[in-house]
């Protein structure tokens, strides 16, 4: 890894300076040669423009002395060949050969390029020195009139010589250049590849656990100021892991200690977390990474799980899972996208109220039969008893009727809490039952001075219920209203609330105190025992209320203000 991380940030630097080297050396020598030649040019051109004064006389005869000499003289002094040419193209003189000698020139590019009063500058071979020359033609121009044409030249072998000798220099500059800027490049790679590569190690040491490790601080620049953040970055991520490591031990204390199976679903309803009463529930010891549905055997359980998630809320429900019946408390977490579900082994405590009730149902069926019969011995005694032993019968026969309600209320409530009680469904017509309610109540609140009304909305639906259970409720609530209220009123109202039909019992009777608001639905229980006993209550009638409206998903709520009165509403669905 370490000769990875050198040899790549090496290799990009040796690519660009053997590249740019390469550049060097591949288009420096072009450019040299051509500012050269540009250079020897324009020289050629100046030396042309100094002798056009001296040559041109000669041409037209003016001219005194040898015009051969005076190029010979000129071309040795500056190292060039020199050539005059009439407008004929015959050579008049020349530096380098006898002009007698030389072949015609009118033909040569630069000539007649001169002869037509323009400066040309051409490189080719020489045909009468078989070697490159470089030639500069210039006309000779006297009165606007072309009299013959100049021509320098330089033999391209010198400049040749020249460019070699600067190729090899340059060779030698580039390639010591390159040299140095290698050796820049691998102690450059080297300082940067090293205090990376310290932390990349570290980075590797802290992610598999390992918060001590720290990296040099003493480097200079942006590698100093990251190596003091990373620093501090271990410091504390050490001080968050060991927090976490103290929770997460922490949690499973709590964990381990609590007596009801918890386990903690992910978004794919794999168990995650789990503790040791949810592992010996379902018999596996490591749970975590199955699905719900592989280690819980339960489709109800199972279905509450897939409903809340769905719902992104919570249920409680009781389920069987192998032999024992759990109550299964399953939520949603909205911030890890989890699903808790915990079980609560509820087998004996169920066990324990079936024999209760049972118990219950028992005796209420042993002891009806005997205190009818007590019942009927009183009523038919009651007229041939005389006036002094009449009390004691009435005494007999009112504790007779009050322990007779209550053996019923007892077995009326015992088949509501009957779990999987089938209702017997039909469409119910709230306000005709209420009507015959009321009928039968107008007796007793005339004896006591009450007005007793019903107050129902038009148009009012039809329930689906069971009517013989909607009957025992307003039995129950105008009997109760009815009998906790001296003077005033009792008002019966029928409507309909978010689609729930809305049954509401007023009184202005003794009213309750807030105390004793949330016991009242408890069975057996009683707000005023002396009252209670008085007019023969049992204590159970709200609680059948309750079971009644429970038992068709509904809702039972109170309201009540002590001696102004009592307000018991219910709602049932209407669908």
């Amino acid at each position: 890894m370490k000769k990875t991380l050198f040899l790549r940030v090496f290799s990009g630097y040796a690519a660009i300076i053997v590249l740019l080297a390469a550049a060097v050396t591949v288009f420096a020598p072009p450019l040299m040669r051509k500012h050269h030649i540009e250079e020897r040019a324009v020289g050629l051109e100046h030396m042309a423009l100094l002798l056009e004064s001296q040559v041109i006389p000669f041409i037209t005869g003016s001219g005194e002395g040898d015009l051969a000499g005076l190029v010979a003289s000129y071309g040795r002094k500056t190292g060039t060949r020199i050539t005059v040419i009439d407008p004929a193209g015959v050579v008049l003189a020349d530096s380098e050969k006898e002009a007698r000698d030389m072949e015609n020139h009118f033909y040569r590019p630069e000539i007649q390029a001169s002869l037509q009063g323009e400066r040309r500058m051409s490189i080719r071979p020489s045909s009468t020195l078989k070697t490159e020359m470089m030639y500069m033609s210039v006309p000779l121009e006297q009165d606007g009139k072309v009299v013959g044409a100049l021509r320098l030249s330089l033999f391209m072998r010198d400049l040749e010589v020249l460019l070699a000798a600067l190729r090899n220099d340059l060779l030698k500059i580039v390639g010591l250049v390159t040299l140095l800027a290698l050796v820049i490049a691998f102690s450059l790679t080297r300082s940067i590849s090293r205090p990376v590569r310290e932390f990349i190690d570290a980075s590797a040491r802290v992610s598999a656990g390992d918060f001590d490790v720290s990296v040099s601080a003493l480097r200079r620049g942006e590698f100093r100021d990251f190596a003091r953040s990373f620093n501090t970055m271990t410091g504390k991520l050490k001080t968050m892991f060991l927090e976490i490591r103290l929770q997460n031990e922490e949690i499973q204390s709590i964990l381990a200690s609590i007596r009801e199976g918890l386990c903690v679903l992910d978004r794919d309803s794999r168990i995650v977390l789990s503790n040791a009463s949810f592992r010996r529930i379902v018999g596996m010891d490591a749970p975590e990474g199955r699905h719900f549905w592989e280690v819980v055997r339960s489709s109800a359980l199972g279905e509450v799980v897939r409903r809340v998630r769905a719902a992104k809320a919570e249920a409680a429900e009781e389920a069987a899972i192998g032999e024992r019946i759990f109550f299964c408390n399953v939520a949603y977490l909205v911030a890890g996208d989890t699903v808790v579900v915990t079980l609560h082994d509820v087998t004996e405590r169920r066990a324990l109220e079936r024999i209760k009730k049972d118990f219950v149902v028992n005796v209420s069926h042993e002891l009806k039969t005997p205190l009818t019969a007590i019942k009927g011995f009183v009523e038919t005694m009651e007229p041939r008893t005389d006036g002094e032993n009449r009390p004691y019968l009435e005494v007999i026969r009112r504790n007779t009727d009050r322990m007779i309600a209550i053996v019923e209320d007892l077995l009326i409530l015992s088949q509501l809490e009957e779990r999987g009680m089938r209702i017997e469904k039909s469409e119910v017509r709230v306000w005709t039952l209420a009507e015959s309610m009321l009928r039968i109540f107008e007796k007793p609140a005339r004896e006591k001075g009450l007005t007793i009304a019903l107050d129902a909305a038009e148009d009012l639906p039809p329930i689906q219920a069971d009517p013989l259970q909607i009957e025992g409720l307003l039995l129950n609530l105008v009997d109760n209203a009815v009998k906790y209220t001296d003077k005033g009123r009792v008002t019966v109202r029928l409507g309909t609330r978010d689609r729930m039909l809305a049954i509401e019992v007023e009184d202005t009777g003794i009213g309750i105190d807030p105390a004793h608001l949330p016991h009242i639905f408890e069975r057996f229980y009683v707000v005023d025992k002396s009252r209670s006993k008085k007019l023969g209550g049992t204590g159970l009638g709200l609680s059948i209320v309750k079971h009644i409206v429970l038992a068709h998903q509904g809702a039972v709520s109170v309201r009540s203000r002590l001696g102004e009165g009592t307000t018991i509403s219910v709602l049932l669905p209407i669908a």
